[in-house]
């Protein structure tokens, strides 16, 4: 699936409600993973929009409703961690990647164990 496809998407909350969109999705480039997808919330023809980096993990894609589900209440999401479009937090920073997985209660990606298709142990 193209990353531009998801971009626009609406997201909701566990009630269904919609919370915002997906204004960006972030790659790291160097692990090789999707990292964070970048919701926008608020504001009128994206002035006034608040911007949220959620760790990837912590949404699921809703096929049948074309949308993704964000396990998270939306009064915690207001007092998340947020930023502007002229004020992007250095998603490289591991203290700042660090502490928005904790926030959302999330392992940070990149200490999952990546899966390895050549090696066999415990099979």
């Amino acid at each position: 699936m193209a990353a531009d496809t998801l971009e626009g998407n609406k997201v909701v909350d566990p009630a269904g409600d919609e919370i915002g969109t997906i204004d960006h999705i972030m790659i790291d480039v160097l692990g090789g993973r999707v990292a964070y997808a970048v919701l926008a919330m608020g504001g009128f023809l994206g002035i006034g929009e608040k911007l949220f980096a959620l760790p990837w993990s912590a949404l699921t894609l809703d096929t049948r409703r074309k949308c993704f589900v964000l396990g998270v209440e939306r009064d915690r999401l207001k007092a998340a961690p947020g930023f502007d479009k002229d004020h992007w937090p250095s998603m490289a920073d591991s203290q700042w990647a660090t502490s928005i997985h904790q926030y959302y209660g999330i392992a940070p990606y990149w200490e999952a164990e990546r899966y390895d298709p050549w090696d066999d142990r415990g099979r």
